[in-house]
Protein backbone atom coordinates (compact mmCIF):
# COMPACT_ATOMS: atom_id res chain seq x y z
CA UNK A 1 0.00 0.00 0.00
CA UNK A 2 1.26 3.43 -0.87
CA UNK A 3 2.29 5.47 2.05
CA UNK A 4 -1.24 7.69 2.71
CA UNK A 5 -2.09 10.04 5.40
CA UNK A 6 -4.19 12.65 7.02
CA UNK A 7 -4.20 15.63 9.31
CA UNK A 8 -8.05 15.96 10.97
CA UNK A 9 -8.64 19.17 12.81
CA UNK A 10 -11.85 20.36 14.02
CA UNK A 11 -12.85 23.81 12.84
CA UNK A 12 -14.50 24.48 16.73
CA UNK A 13 -11.44 27.18 17.21
CA UNK A 14 -7.53 28.48 15.92
CA UNK A 15 -5.06 25.98 14.72
CA UNK A 16 -2.04 26.65 17.21
CA UNK A 17 1.77 25.20 17.54
CA UNK A 18 0.55 21.53 18.68
CA UNK A 19 -1.78 21.62 15.54
CA UNK A 20 1.38 22.87 13.35
CA UNK A 21 3.78 20.03 14.35
CA UNK A 22 1.21 17.38 13.83
CA UNK A 23 0.35 18.73 10.44
CA UNK A 24 4.15 18.85 9.65
CA UNK A 25 5.06 15.69 10.76
CA UNK A 26 2.57 14.02 8.62
CA UNK A 27 3.23 16.27 5.30
CA UNK A 28 6.74 15.31 5.91
CA UNK A 29 6.65 11.98 6.71
CA UNK A 30 4.09 11.50 3.31
CA UNK A 31 6.73 13.82 1.00
CA UNK A 32 9.69 11.50 2.12
CA UNK A 33 7.72 8.23 1.13
CA UNK A 34 6.92 9.94 -1.63
CA UNK A 35 2.63 9.53 -1.00
CA UNK A 36 -0.39 11.64 0.21
CA UNK A 37 -0.90 13.63 2.47
CA UNK A 38 -4.67 14.46 2.83
CA UNK A 39 -6.57 17.22 4.44
CA UNK A 40 -9.84 16.11 6.09
CA UNK A 41 -12.50 18.97 8.30
CA UNK A 42 -14.04 16.41 11.60
CA UNK A 43 -17.24 18.64 11.82
CA UNK A 44 -19.09 16.05 13.55
CA UNK A 45 -19.34 18.98 16.40
CA UNK A 46 -22.17 20.62 14.54
CA UNK A 47 -22.98 22.88 18.12
CA UNK A 48 -18.84 24.51 18.34
CA UNK A 49 -17.69 23.73 14.24
CA UNK A 50 -17.79 27.07 12.48
CA UNK A 51 -17.26 28.57 8.94
CA UNK A 52 -14.52 31.15 10.03
CA UNK A 53 -12.72 28.31 12.17
CA UNK A 54 -12.60 26.48 8.51
CA UNK A 55 -11.59 28.80 6.40
CA UNK A 56 -8.70 30.10 8.99
CA UNK A 57 -7.29 26.24 9.20
CA UNK A 58 -6.90 26.20 5.56
CA UNK A 59 -5.31 29.67 5.61
CA UNK A 60 -2.87 28.76 8.22
CA UNK A 61 -1.85 25.47 6.93
CA UNK A 62 -1.22 26.91 3.43
CA UNK A 63 1.04 29.67 5.00
CA UNK A 64 3.05 26.80 6.43
CA UNK A 65 3.79 25.59 3.03
CA UNK A 66 1.37 22.63 3.30
CA UNK A 67 -0.80 21.17 -0.15
CA UNK A 68 -3.31 18.70 -0.47
CA UNK A 69 -5.44 17.23 -3.06
CA UNK A 70 -9.18 18.43 -3.64
CA UNK A 71 -11.48 18.37 -2.53
CA UNK A 72 -11.24 18.11 1.33
CA UNK A 73 -13.62 15.45 2.80
CA UNK A 74 -15.82 17.01 5.60
CA UNK A 75 -17.58 14.84 7.58
CA UNK A 76 -20.71 16.97 7.79
CA UNK A 77 -21.00 15.34 4.22
CA UNK A 78 -20.66 11.82 5.16
CA UNK A 79 -23.51 10.40 7.24
CA UNK A 80 -24.58 7.96 5.05
CA UNK A 81 -21.35 6.28 5.66
CA UNK A 82 -21.46 6.27 9.21
CA UNK A 83 -24.84 5.74 9.40
CA UNK A 84 -24.40 2.55 7.17
CA UNK A 85 -21.42 1.38 9.66
CA UNK A 86 -23.75 1.94 12.35
CA UNK A 87 -26.71 -0.05 10.62
CA UNK A 88 -24.15 -2.97 10.22
CA UNK A 89 -22.78 -3.53 13.69
CA UNK A 90 -26.52 -2.65 14.98
CA UNK A 91 -27.60 -5.82 12.68
CA UNK A 92 -25.48 -8.27 14.49
CA UNK A 93 -26.55 -7.00 17.72
CA UNK A 94 -23.32 -5.03 18.51
CA UNK A 95 -25.03 -1.80 19.89
CA UNK A 96 -27.97 -0.90 22.45
CA UNK A 97 -29.88 2.70 22.76
CA UNK A 98 -28.30 4.74 26.04
CA UNK A 99 -30.57 7.26 27.82
CA UNK A 100 -28.08 8.19 30.36
CA UNK A 101 -27.22 11.77 30.40
CA UNK A 102 -23.39 12.69 31.82
CA UNK A 103 -24.28 13.25 35.39
CA UNK A 104 -25.85 9.69 35.48
CA UNK A 105 -22.97 8.21 34.61
CA UNK A 106 -20.68 10.20 36.97
CA UNK A 107 -23.04 9.32 39.77
CA UNK A 108 -23.53 5.70 38.87
CA UNK A 109 -19.52 5.43 38.55
CA UNK A 110 -18.94 7.20 41.59
CA UNK A 111 -21.28 5.35 43.72
CA UNK A 112 -19.55 2.88 46.93
CA UNK A 113 -18.81 -0.30 45.24
CA UNK A 114 -15.93 -2.91 45.10
CA UNK A 115 -12.10 -2.12 44.11
CA UNK A 116 -11.83 1.76 45.17
CA UNK A 117 -11.94 4.29 42.12
CA UNK A 118 -13.96 4.25 39.29
CA UNK A 119 -11.86 2.97 36.01
CA UNK A 120 -11.33 5.98 33.52
CA UNK A 121 -10.72 5.41 30.28
CA UNK A 122 -10.35 7.63 26.69
CA UNK A 123 -13.47 9.03 26.91
CA UNK A 124 -13.42 9.48 30.62
CA UNK A 125 -14.94 7.58 33.22
CA UNK A 126 -16.09 3.74 32.36
CA UNK A 127 -19.53 3.36 31.69
CA UNK A 128 -21.29 1.47 34.17
CA UNK A 129 -23.24 -0.62 31.72
CA UNK A 130 -26.33 0.81 33.15
CA UNK A 131 -28.81 0.40 30.02
CA UNK A 132 -27.31 -2.25 28.62
CA UNK A 133 -29.24 -5.33 27.79
CA UNK A 134 -29.16 -9.15 28.99
CA UNK A 135 -29.78 -9.75 24.85
CA UNK A 136 -29.50 -7.89 22.03
CA UNK A 137 -31.72 -5.57 20.95
CA UNK A 138 -34.13 -6.06 17.75
CA UNK A 139 -35.90 -4.09 15.60
CA UNK A 140 -35.10 -0.85 14.27
CA UNK A 141 -32.16 1.16 14.82
CA UNK A 142 -33.46 3.59 16.79
CA UNK A 143 -32.17 7.73 15.26
CA UNK A 144 -32.64 9.66 18.21
CA UNK A 145 -30.53 8.39 20.74
CA UNK A 146 -26.93 7.98 21.57
CA UNK A 147 -25.62 4.42 20.77
CA UNK A 148 -23.33 2.36 22.58
CA UNK A 149 -21.08 -0.49 21.69
CA UNK A 150 -21.53 -3.96 23.72
CA UNK A 151 -17.94 -4.64 24.20
CA UNK A 152 -17.78 -7.91 25.66
CA UNK A 153 -20.03 -9.31 22.53
CA UNK A 154 -17.68 -7.26 20.23
CA UNK A 155 -14.83 -8.89 20.99
CA UNK A 156 -16.32 -12.28 21.39
CA UNK A 157 -17.19 -11.39 17.64
CA UNK A 158 -14.15 -11.00 16.82
CA UNK A 159 -12.85 -14.20 18.01
CA UNK A 160 -9.20 -13.24 17.72
CA UNK A 161 -5.85 -11.42 18.22
CA UNK A 162 -6.15 -7.35 18.49
CA UNK A 163 -2.73 -6.03 17.67
CA UNK A 164 -1.63 -2.89 15.64
CA UNK A 165 1.71 -1.55 14.91
CA UNK A 166 3.05 1.65 15.59
CA UNK A 167 5.75 3.03 14.10
CA UNK A 168 6.08 5.95 16.66
CA UNK A 169 5.72 5.89 19.80
CA UNK A 170 2.94 5.49 22.76
CA UNK A 171 3.19 8.26 25.71
CA UNK A 172 5.47 5.22 27.92
CA UNK A 173 7.49 4.75 24.56
CA UNK A 174 5.04 2.03 23.57
CA UNK A 175 6.19 0.99 19.48
CA UNK A 176 6.24 -2.04 17.13
CA UNK A 177 3.30 -4.23 17.57
CA UNK A 178 0.98 -3.50 20.08
CA UNK A 179 -1.79 -6.17 21.33
CA UNK A 180 -5.04 -4.56 22.70
CA UNK A 181 -5.76 -6.14 25.45
CA UNK A 182 -9.62 -7.92 25.48
CA UNK A 183 -9.78 -7.17 29.49
CA UNK A 184 -8.51 -3.86 29.09
CA UNK A 185 -11.37 -3.00 26.41
CA UNK A 186 -13.74 -4.16 28.72
CA UNK A 187 -12.70 -2.85 32.19
CA UNK A 188 -10.36 0.38 31.05
CA UNK A 189 -12.67 1.29 28.03
CA UNK A 190 -15.87 -0.34 28.53
CA UNK A 191 -18.84 0.45 26.39
CA UNK A 192 -17.98 3.62 24.50
CA UNK A 193 -20.58 5.92 22.39
CA UNK A 194 -20.96 5.53 18.42
CA UNK A 195 -23.51 7.72 18.16
CA UNK A 196 -24.74 11.09 19.40
CA UNK A 197 -28.37 12.14 19.57
CA UNK A 198 -27.10 14.96 17.06
CA UNK A 199 -25.31 13.05 14.67
CA UNK A 200 -24.85 9.72 13.52
CA UNK A 201 -21.30 8.95 14.36
CA UNK A 202 -19.71 9.34 17.08
CA UNK A 203 -15.35 10.91 17.31
CA UNK A 204 -14.49 6.71 17.48
CA UNK A 205 -16.73 5.43 14.85
CA UNK A 206 -16.68 8.27 11.71
CA UNK A 207 -12.31 8.85 11.97
CA UNK A 208 -12.38 4.68 11.73
CA UNK A 209 -14.72 5.24 8.49
CA UNK A 210 -13.27 8.05 7.35
CA UNK A 211 -9.77 6.29 7.18
CA UNK A 212 -10.95 3.15 5.81
CA UNK A 213 -12.91 5.05 3.03
CA UNK A 214 -9.79 7.29 1.99
CA UNK A 215 -7.56 4.38 2.15
CA UNK A 216 -5.14 5.96 4.91
CA UNK A 217 -1.81 3.64 5.22
CA UNK A 218 -0.52 5.47 8.14
CA UNK A 219 -2.39 7.56 10.74
CA UNK A 220 -0.05 10.52 12.28
CA UNK A 221 -1.20 12.00 15.41
CA UNK A 222 -0.35 12.84 18.79
CA UNK A 223 0.43 10.79 21.90
CA UNK A 224 -2.65 12.09 23.48
CA UNK A 225 -4.83 9.41 21.02
CA UNK A 226 -2.87 6.50 21.49
CA UNK A 227 -5.34 5.08 24.30
CA UNK A 228 -8.11 5.55 21.62
CA UNK A 229 -6.28 3.60 19.13
CA UNK A 230 -7.40 -0.06 20.63
CA UNK A 231 -11.24 0.99 20.09
CA UNK A 232 -10.33 2.38 16.89
CA UNK A 233 -8.06 -1.46 15.86
CA UNK A 234 -11.39 -2.93 17.38
CA UNK A 235 -13.67 -1.04 15.26
CA UNK A 236 -11.75 -1.94 12.02
CA UNK A 237 -11.61 -5.67 12.86
CA UNK A 238 -15.48 -5.76 12.94
CA UNK A 239 -16.16 -3.54 9.87
CA UNK A 240 -13.70 -5.99 8.09
CA UNK A 241 -11.45 -2.46 7.56
CA UNK A 242 -7.41 -3.16 7.16
CA UNK A 243 -5.56 -1.80 10.20
CA UNK A 244 -3.47 1.01 9.26
CA UNK A 245 0.24 1.78 10.89
CA UNK A 246 -0.19 4.28 13.59
CA UNK A 247 2.46 6.95 14.21
CA UNK A 248 1.86 8.61 17.38
CA UNK A 249 4.11 11.58 18.10
CA UNK A 250 5.28 13.90 20.99
CA UNK A 251 2.76 16.44 22.47
CA UNK A 252 3.82 20.52 21.69
CA UNK A 253 3.32 21.90 25.88
CA UNK A 254 3.60 25.04 27.38
CA UNK A 255 6.05 26.65 29.84
CA UNK A 256 4.11 24.70 32.90
CA UNK A 257 4.01 21.49 30.86
CA UNK A 258 0.48 21.22 30.14
CA UNK A 259 -0.95 20.38 26.74
CA UNK A 260 -2.12 23.12 24.57
CA UNK A 261 -5.46 23.80 23.83
CA UNK A 262 -7.73 26.32 21.46
CA UNK A 263 -7.91 28.88 24.01
CA UNK A 264 -4.48 29.34 23.69
CA UNK A 265 -4.64 31.84 21.61
CA UNK A 266 -1.29 33.56 22.22
CA UNK A 267 -0.36 30.22 20.52
CA UNK A 268 -2.06 30.03 17.69
CA UNK A 269 -0.42 30.11 13.91
CA UNK A 270 -2.14 32.94 13.19
CA UNK A 271 -0.78 34.89 15.83
CA UNK A 272 2.65 34.09 15.36
CA UNK A 273 1.64 35.43 11.56
CA UNK A 274 0.58 38.18 12.75
CA UNK A 275 3.71 38.78 14.68
CA UNK A 276 5.73 38.55 11.50
CA UNK A 277 7.33 35.45 11.94
CA UNK A 278 7.80 33.03 9.08
CA UNK A 279 6.90 29.55 8.16
CA UNK A 280 11.43 28.72 9.15
CA UNK A 281 10.65 30.24 12.41
CA UNK A 282 7.60 27.95 13.17
CA UNK A 283 9.88 24.65 11.89
CA UNK A 284 12.64 25.77 14.54
CA UNK A 285 10.21 26.68 17.19
CA UNK A 286 8.98 23.24 16.90
CA UNK A 287 12.32 21.57 16.27
CA UNK A 288 11.38 20.44 13.13
CA UNK A 289 13.98 20.40 9.97
CA UNK A 290 13.09 21.99 6.72
CA UNK A 291 10.61 19.99 4.87
CA UNK A 292 11.34 17.67 1.93
CA UNK A 293 12.09 19.43 -1.51
CA UNK A 294 12.37 22.85 0.26
CA UNK A 295 8.72 23.66 1.02
CA UNK A 296 8.45 26.08 4.32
Amino acid sequence: MNFRTRFAPSPTGPLHLGHAFSALTAFDLAREAGGTFLLRIEDIDRTRARAQWEAQIYEDLHWLGLDWPEPVRRQSDHTDAYMAALEDLWARGLLYPCSCRRRDIVAAASAPQEGGEPAVGPDGLVYPGTCRPETPPRGQMPRDEALRIDMRRALDVVGKDINFFEVGAGPDGESGLIEVSPEALIEGVGDVVLSRRDFPGSYHLSVVVDDAQQEISDVVRGQDLFEATQIHVLLQHLLGYLVPRYHHHRLVRDEAGRRLAKRDNDRAIATFRAEGCTPAQIRDMLGLETAPGGAA
